[in-house]
């Protein structure tokens, strides 16, 4: 099995063990990205808890970000454009009497977040805890702040906000815009994605900092929820942030942690 690919079922199992409570079902998908302009996506039909190599097909990632220079795309013409952007049609075929290689209908964001650089591996959950938040009205104010070191060291200065928008195109295309808008803010690619009403997405350089990244944002979310029940939290000073987020002993300390 190519090494990229043996790593992200070890990833995407991990994503999906039940004991996690970050999925259900055919929730969440995962990639990662290959030397050659391609990388590996969940298919649709897949899970996660049980996923194995026969579940991801190899797509090109020039194909995949051209979906979005199309404008007006009907959702027949969209399942098209992802079927043409694959490259190995006969992997992670679809376990239904289809018996199709049907990339993630995420898969355009996925192609955005691999194309950043330093992000290799890409997973997205639907964690109860995080979504605990993400679907109530302290959204998205419960995650304008950071709340303890480790937060920072893990999950960086702040995740990328985004607003309940219909998967697929239109949610590749806002999340595309805000990443823009974090990397000019902070001059340093983005480590978690919130999407409102919808979930968690980590960028690691490894598939081992995607799983650190989503282990804290749950215990974050957790601490929130145990906060809000107890007045409210309590937000560290940007000066605060900053400091910790430049120490060089916590930057040695990220990369003993897998970035």
């Amino acid at each position: 099995m190519n090494e990229t690919l043996k790593q992200l079922v070890k990833m995407s199992l991990h994503l999906g063990d039940p004991v996690n409570d970050y999925v259900i079902l055919g929730e969440g998908n995962t990639s990662a990205l290959n030397t050659d302009g391609t990388f590996w996506v969940k298919a649709s039909g897949h899970q996660l808890p049980s996923i194995d190599e026969s579940g991801f097909v190899r797509v090109s990632l020039e194909r995949a970000l051209a979906i979005l220079k199309e404008d007006g795309l009907s959702d027949s013409e969209i399942k098209s454009r992802l079927m043409d952007a694959r490259v190995d049609p006969e992997t992670g075929r679809w376990p239904g009497p289809a018996n199709e290689t049907r990339p993630s209908t995420e898969t355009v964001f996925h192609a955005l977040a691999l194309s950043i650089d330093g992000v290799n591996f890409v997973g997205h959950t639907h964690a109860t805890a995080v979504n605990a938040l993400m679907c109530s009205s302290a959204f998205p104010e419960a995650f304008n702040g950071r709340l303890f070191p480790d937060e920072i060291v893990i999950c960086g200065p702040a995740p990328v906000l985004v607003p309940y928008t219909d998967p697929g195109i239109p949610l590749a295309s806002e999340i595309g815009r805000r990443i823009d808008q974090y990397i000019e803010t902070y001059a340093e690619r983005p480590r978690v994605i919130l999407m409102q009403n919808h979930g968690v997405v980590a960028l690691g350089r490894t598939a081992e900092q995607v799983e650190n990244i989503m282990a804290m944002m749950v215990k974050t979310a957790r601490v929130l929820l145990g906060a809000y029940s107890v007045g409210g939290p309590h937000f560290l000073s940007q000066a605060n942030v900053d400091r910790i987020h430049s120490r060089p002993d916590e930057a040695y300390r990220r990369k003993l942690l897998g970035e």
